[in-house]
C-alpha cells in the first residue's frame, strides 16, 4: 500500500532535459555511414526515450537484420560524446521546479537510463541538476529500467520509502518500472509521448502536463 507522497524521483532525457537534438544527431550520423536518410522529426520524438537502440532501430528499420546492434550503439555513443551539448537543453520551468521542491524540503533525485560517463558530462553543462541528492544511471547497477531495483535504489539514497515516492517519466517503461517498485507514477506529458500514443492507457497515478503541475503534490 503506497503512502503520501515525500519525495520525487524524475527522468531525465524527455522530463527534465530535452537532449533529443543531440541524440537524433548522433544516431543520423550512424544512418549516413550506412547511406540511410536521417530520421525524420516523428520518429525522434518517439524514439528518443528509448535512448540509442531505440533511434538505430528505428532508423535501420527492416535493414537492422544482421547487423550488430551493440557495435551500432558504441558508433552512436562515440558520436554523442563528441557532441552531447550542442542543442540539449532544460525544460522551460524544470529550474524554478527543483527550487521550488527544494524549499519545501522535499528531496528529490534522478533515475535515468543514460550511461553514467554520459550522464556526468551533461551535468556540467546544468548546474541545477547537479544539485540532485540521488543519482542513478543505466549502469549503476546490474539491472535498468523497467526493472524496479533502480528506482527503490534511488529511494534507498533518498532515505525515503518507495511507497511515498512517485517517478515521473515519459514513456510507458517509466510507469511500469514505478508500479513494480510500488510507487506513485507520474506522465511527463511534454515530453517524448509519440504521436498517437495515449498516455493514460499507460495506468499511470497522474499525467501532468506542464512542469509547474507537479507542485500541486505539495
Amino acid at each position: 500500500m503506497k503512502g503520501r507522497i515525500n519525495a520525487v524521483l524524475f527522468d531525465l532525457d524527455g522530463t527534465l532535459l530535452d537532449t533529443a537534438p543531440d541524440m537524433a544527431n548522433a544516431a543520423n550520423m550512424v544512418l549516413k555511414e550506412y547511406g540511410l536518410p536521417p530520421l525524420s522529426d516523428e520518429q525522434i520524438q518517439a524514439n528518443t526515450s528509448h535512448g540509442a537502440r531505440g533511434l538505430l532501430k528505428t532508423g535501420f528499420g527492416d535493414q537492422i537484420e544482421g547487423k550488430d546492434i551493440d557495435s551500432l550503439r558504441l558508433s552512436f555513443l562515440k558520436h554523442y560524446e563528441r557532441d552531447i551539448c550542442r542543442a540539449t537543453c532544460m525544460y522551460e520551468g524544470v529550474v524554478e521546479l527543483l527550487q521550488a521542491l527544494d524549499a519545501k524540503n522535499v528531496p528529490w533525485g534522478i533515475m535515468t537510463n543514460k550511461p553514467g560517463f554520459l550522464t556526468h558530462q551533461l551535468f556540467t553543462y546544468f548546474p541545477a541538476l547537479q544539485q540532485t541528492r540521488a543519482l542513478v544511471c543505466a549502469d549503476t547497477l546490474p539491472v535498468a529500467k523497467p526493472h524496479p531495483e533502480p528506482l527503490i535504489h534511488t529511494a534507498e539514497l533518498l532515505n525515503v520509502s518507495p511507497r511515498d515516492c512517485i517517478y515521473i517519466g515519459d514513456i510507458q517503461n517509466d510507469i511500469v518500472a514505478a508500479k513494480a517498485a510500488g510507487m506513485y507514477s507520474a506522465v511527463a506529458a511534454w515530453g517524448y509521448v509519440g504521436k498517437g500514443v495515449d498516455p493514460l492507457e499507460w495506468e499511470a497515478d497522474l499525467v501532468f502536463n506542464k512542469i509547474e503541475n507537479v507542485l500541486s503534490l505539495f
